[in-house]
């Protein structure tokens, strides 16, 4: 039986494998969990613009209310509202409805603890046993012991207001063109903004439901780099549906990876003195360019397995300051326990003016490496590790790149693939490395 909660909690076609069933018994499942110690336990709940998710939150409610847990319902709010407010509010656990940067018609269902990080495996684990156990209703709570639910709409103010104040200097002067996604900080995002000074020209932020990620935001932008050059503005920044990513677009229309964004404010925090151990972390995805730029300025780099949740694992083991993925889920440790896409746009801005620079020539820190990426589809995803022949071609390629590029291989977390990915300074010889990888793997796999 596969695992229900993947790298970012219970995901699928919603109303067809994310159901309102499944979503009754994630409910009851948590307020049972987060209810060990507290009679009623309170859970909040957020959630993005799409169709299905008024109807996966009620669901979500009921199966709360029916465990004795109280649902505070804050409406749609981005993912890192919900982290910030679980634990400022003295909530047990959030619960977010959203499935990020995927189509309209995926959604997802994942959870915070009081302390607002994500769940470790063990307790997701632990929920998703509850969730297959039948519930006993002989058992279950009845008269004044239902939970209840509670309208929080009015907290989202708390989360923008903290934002504003993690800025380090107003933003006047500066000109961005700001892509919502048509998603859940469609509304709060610009006010934050224009609170600080900048002038904002918005983009999809009208959403209706069906068109969250729909040719925009953080996985699609065309639109956002050419509207900056049209409108003269000095930079873009790109959320996703739930707005815990951010990418960047300078004002040549130029885009920014999270990898470019992490290095400009980790040397930022270093000018600052407030980048701990003078590390950034990393997963093993981010481009080697970033290491060694890292290194030219007295910094080092820590790696992590794909995933935020093992990044910010990391983070708190080691009081690290700042870390990250390419795809620009970014974290402030200071300031937030998740990716924040809004936050990292404040940071990024403020950057900018206390540098004095544009963003093309602060991005220009960084030489981005080539990198190749091809995605096998096999029988059994499982092993691959321990076969020779692989091992023996991946140790052979990874010899010849050496310090000045690296060969990963790995196997995708939801699909029956193997991902390989080859970095280093020639294109052409990548291409040529990551194939015979590729061949080798399909003769040993498919």
């Amino acid at each position: 039986m596969s695992r229900m909660f993947g790298t970012d909690g219970v995901r699928g076609v919603a109303n067809v494998e994310l159901t309102p069933e499944l979503a009754f018994k994630l409910g009851f499942a948590a307020a049972t969990y987060f209810g060990r110690e507290i009679k009623q336990p309170k859970i909040l709940i957020g959630r993005d613009t799409r169709r299905s998710g008024v109807m996966l939150e009620c669901a979500l409610v009921a199966g709360i209310c029916s465990a004795g847990g109280n649902a505070h319902s804050l409406g749609t709010i981005c993912t890192p509202a919900v982290s910030y407010l679980t634990p400022l509010s003295g909530a047990q656990a959030g619960a977010v409805i959203s499935a990020s940067h995927n189509p309209f018609e995926d959604n997802g269902i994942k959870f915070f603890s009081a302390s607002g990080h994500k769940l470790p495996d063990a307790v997701e684990d632990e929920i998703e046993m509850l969730v297959r156990t039948p519930i006993d209703y002989s058992k279950a709570p009845s008269g004044s012991s239902v939970g209840k639910l509670f309208y929080e709409y009015n907290m989202a103010a708390k989360y923008v207001e903290h934002i504003i104040n993690t800025a380090s200097t107003n933003l006047r002067g500066l000109k961005v063109v700001l892509d919502c996604s048509n998603g859940a900080n469609s509304e709060m995002a610009p006010v934050i903004l224009r609170s600080l000074g900048a002038d904002v020209t918005v983009i999809f932020d009208r959403p209706d439901g069906d068109n969250i990620n729909n040719g925009c935001g953080s996985t699609h932008l065309e639109a956002l780099q050419k509207k900056v050059v049209e409108v003269g503005a000095n930079l873009g920044v790109a959320n996703d549906g739930d707005a815990d990513r951010c990418l960047a677009v300078d004002e040549n229309g130029v885009a920014l990876d999270g990898d470019q964004i992490m290095l400009i404010c980790a040397l930022e925090l270093q000018k600052q003195h407030k980048l701990h151990d003078n590390t950034l972390v990393t997963t093993v995805m981010s481009n080697i360019g970033l290491h060694k730029a890292l290194a030219e300025h007295g910094c080092r780099s820590v790696k992590t397995a794909v995933g935020d949740r093992y990044v910010l694992e990391e983070m708190l083991k080691n009081n690290y300051s700042i870390g990250g993925e390419q795809s620009g889920h970014i974290i402030f440790r200071e300031y937030a326990n998740t990716g924040d896409g809004i936050l990292t746009a404040v940071q990024l801005m403020c950057a900018m003016i206390n540098n004095n620079k544009p963003l093309s020539e602060l991005a220009n820190l960084m030489v981005k490496y080539p990198q190749v990426l091809v995605n096998v589809r096999v029988k059994d995803k499982t092993g691959w590790e321990d076969n020779q022949a692989i091992k023996d071609i991946i140790e052979q390629y990874s010899q010849e790149l050496g310090n000045d590029g690296q060969i990963l291989v790995r196997a995708s977390g939801t699909e029956p693939l193997i991902r390989i990915m080859a970095e280093g300074p020639d294109q052409t010889r990548l291409d040529y490395i990551a194939n015979e990888i590729a061949n080798v793997v399909r003769k040993e796999l498919v």
